[in-house]
């Protein structure tokens, strides 16, 4: 499983204050355990940290690539943010942006956009794409798949390898109002996606929204990502510092006969 920590992003106050200071040991610290933790990704995102989120952007990466050259995932709603970010960034160590919806009201080429910006960026350089639209969130799984299909369908006529497009099903907090049915529409989703090409997209998520609010976070989301590793999913952003997490993922693959199987599988696994 490709596993995305989550952990360098201003809304953590750690990182919060790491960037109000320039304080590198702290990132790079993150960085260098998360790695240790096993994440094939480090996310990195400004958030509301800084006015500066380009400046800030760049700052976080250079200070990774200081330490650490592991992948990673550029994380903004704002395009420029990652246009500058990857102008500091190393892409022979493989890139992913995250994220970009199909289309918006204020940019109907956005996508177009992020497809070209990565096939310019270099040959490691993937995408995330989320299964929303101008009109917002999907509430089915219908409307979640036919975004999806549209996505996928961008991304061939462009001549983007869909093994280098990741798809985000967008999973929602359980604790909103009328949310409880959404886990199950994502996992309906997932189901009907990795069918879309051949070779299929990833299947991501962040799947720390599921549990914002709660009071038993980890136990949530270690049991939601096992039943999504079932019906397909093959990425998240995750917490990997979570060790109950992480065992949860590696059990799982063990018994879907993706990892063999030993009396140390737990610690072979990552």
């Amino acid at each position: 499983m490709l596993l995305i920590g989550e952990r360098i992003n201003g809304m953590f106050e750690d990182v919060k204050q790491a960037i109000a200071d320039k304080n590198k040991a702290v990132i790079q610290n993150l960085a260098a355990n998360q790695t240790k933790a096993g994440a094939t990704f480090l996310d990195v995102n400004v958030g509301t940290a800084a006015a500066d989120q380009e400046g800030t952007m760049q700052w976080l990466i250079e200070a990774i690539q200081e330490t650490c050259q592991t992948s990673l995932c550029l994380d903004s709603q704002k395009f420029n943010v990652i246009q500058a970010g990857l102008k500091v960034i190393n892409p022979d160590n493989g890139v992913l942006l995250n994220s970009t919806p199909l289309n918006k009201k204020t940019d109907e080429e956005i996508l177009d956009k992020f497809i070209e910006t990565a096939q310019q960026a270099g040959p490691k350089v993937s995408i995330i794409a989320l299964t929303m639209d101008k009109n917002g969130v999907p509430q089915d799984t219908d409307t979640r798949v036919a975004i999806a299909a549209e996505i996928v369908q961008k991304a061939m006529e462009k001549g983007f390898d869909t093994q280098k497009l990741f798809v985000d099903p967008i999973i929602l907090p359980v604790k909103v109002p009328n949310a409880q049915a959404q886990p199950q529409n994502i996992l309906a989703a997932i189901e009907q996606i990795k069918y879309l090409s051949d070779p299929a997209p990833h299947i991501t998520m962040g799947l720390s929204n599921l549990s914002q609010g709660t009071n038993e976070r980890s136990l949530i989301n270690r049991t939601f990502i096992t039943m999504a590793l079932s019906r397909g999913m093959d990425s998240a952003i995750v917490d990997v510092l979570d060790k109950d997490l992480m065992n949860a993922v590696a059990t799982s693959e063990m018994l879907m006969n993706k990892q063999i199987y030993s009396d140390s599988f737990l610690k072979v696994c990552f």
